[in-house]
């Protein structure tokens, strides 16, 4: 039986266990598609150097990581409301503070609290694909300087391929308790023209949307959008 979950419970307990037990290593790459094998990397994000960035919907961290390893940045903040990921994060990379520092937070609620203060923000697959959209890009724009830069890749389309959505609703998709019970979470696939309007109407400009098709065909791969937007000054 699927249960539907009506309060809070951390539905990203299990995700990235397995792979946190032997693969503890700094990524050497970062990447924005799906399937996390090919693409563009983190010159996306324009220049580092000295700059605040902050990872929304950041897991294990493991791309926070690589920017702060392999990048300039001043400091760069993951940050993820699951107590199960803040939990890998903090084992795999705590180590490396102050320069990364890892929040566990809802990315809507710490941005709020954050005014001006981000150069860079940015999510792989992360808070943008969970969270309402209405929500967390006016809280981006406020959290980011005048000027400041988004980028976030999402799903061009519902794994499995059904076409993404035309408005800005989500859909239920599977999950599981820290129980292991079997529940589900909402996620926002969206169409391009959708990701656009709701950016420009949380105050952002030079809006790009990109499709990067997976390099490979299947039942669980799925094309991929790179956004980026700044700020408008």
């Amino acid at each position: 039986m699927v249960r539907v979950t009506t309060t809070p419970s951390d539905l990203w307990h299990h995700y990235g266990r397995t792979r946190a037990e032997h693969d503890r290593e700094v990524p050497d790459t970062f990447r924005w598609i799906w399937s996390q094998d090919s693409g563009p990397g983190p010159d996306v994000l324009g220049g580092l150097s000295g700059q605040v960035v902050g990872d929304l919907g950041a897991g294990a961290a493991r791309h926070a990581a690589h920017l702060v390893v392999h990048h300039k940045a001043a400091q760069v903040v993951a940050v993820d409301a699951s107590p199960g990921q803040y939990e890998i994060a903090s084992s795999l990379f705590g180590h490396l503070a102050p320069r990364l520092r890892i929040v566990p937070c809802d990315a809507v609620a710490h941005l709020k609290t954050t005014a001006n203060t981000y150069d860079v923000l940015y999510s792989v697959f992360g808070a943008l694909d969970f969270t309402d959209p209405r929500e967390l890009l006016p809280a981006a724009a406020l959290a980011l300087r005048p000027g400041g830069r988004l980028a976030f890749s999402t799903l061009a389309h519902y794994v499995g391929g059904a076409p993404a959505q035309p408005d800005v609703v989500s859909a239920p998709v599977p999950a599981r308790t820290p129980e292991g019970e079997v529940t589900t979470m909402s996620r926002w696939v969206l169409q391009k023209h959708v990701w656009v309007k709701v950016l420009d109407e949380a105050g952002f400009t030079g809006i790009s949307v990109d499709m990067l098709p997976s390099p490979v065909r299947g039942p669980r791969t799925a094309d991929t959008l790179l956004v980026t937007a700044a700020r408008r000054p």
